[in-house]
Order: C-alpha cells, then structure tokens, then sequence
C-alpha cells in the first residue's frame, strides 16, 4: 500500500488530513501545499498471434505465479511507447512495433498502489522468446482458454479481447 506524506516536501510543517473541494487529502496549512495521491503510469502491449495472445508468468509479488500482459511502470522521462517496448523486451525478449493504443485503463487492485494501465496492440519485429527481468516464464495462450491472469484490469481487457476474436 502506498504511503502518504506525512510533511509538506515544499516547507516541512507537518501535514494536516482535510478536504479540498468533496476529497479527503492530507494539506499543509502554512503553505497551502495539497498533496494529490495520483496513480501510477504504466505501459504494455497485447501481441496476438493466430487467436492466441502473448502472456508472462509473475516472478515475484504481488500475484507471483499468476499470468499478465506484459506490461511495467513508465520511468519519469521515458515515452509511455518506449515503456511499453522496454518492458517487452525486457520480460518476453522480443522486439516488437506499436500497431494501436488498444486502452486505457485503471487498476486499482495492485497492493503497491493505484495504476493507470495504456496498452497497445503490437507485433514482434525480432527477438527469441524468452522470460526474463520479472518475467518466470512466457507463453502464448488462445484467447478462449487463458491461464489465471494477476490483475483485474488484464482480466477486463483479455475478455473484451476474447469476446471479439
């Protein structure tokens, strides 16, 4: 779970929980700083190949074991398209070309916080398959018979998937 501000990072007073506008957020009273908790960026990409979609198997928490989209948080002053081929490369291996952004959505059942989701259509341009980085192992899956995917947000997406192929 994420943490809040305990004091204000402009003038170190301690901060105060209150409300701005209708949202209950921690405020400093001697600058008028607010601290917003936004969720975190994250990029990926949907590879399907013959009905079946692309997947990695989690290494570590939360949800190891369980199956996603390959897809990471984007660095701060990375392209959200760079993050989303860095992050295929670095779990799956391979090198891939953006297609279509595919959506954008947002998770909110990952323990370390609030995420906002972009993912794109994409097809691979080189690379052998092979899991890596926090990737355990890869595979594709046809799209009517997936494994047990980690987080609601991929479960949304690979079903409207399913439901259109």
């Amino acid at each position: 779970m994420t943490k809040e501000f305990s004091y204000c990072p402009l003038c170190a007073t301690p901060l105060e929980r209150g409300y701005e506008g209708e949202h209950l957020r921690m405020l400093c009273r001697a600058c008028g700083y607010v601290h917003y908790r936004n969720p975190a960026p994250a990029a990926g990409v949907l590879i399907v190949e013959n009905g079946a979609v692309l997947l990695v198997k989690r290494r570590y928490e939360p949800f190891k074991g369980l199956w996603s989209i390959p897809s990471g948080f984007i660095e701060y002053d990375e392209d959200v398209r760079a993050t989303a081929a860095r992050e295929a490369m670095e779990e799956t291996g391979l090198a891939i070309e953006i297609d279509a952004l595919h959506a954008v959505e947002t998770c909110f059942d990952d323990p370390r916080g609030n995420t906002l989701l972009v993912l794109y259509r994409a097809h691979v341009t080189a690379g052998t398959p092979s899991a890596g980085d926090d990737a355990e192992d890869i595979g594709f899956f046809p799209l009517e018979d997936l494994p047990p995917i980690a987080f609601e947000a991929h479960r949304k997406v690979l079903g409207e998937l399913a439901g259109r192929a």
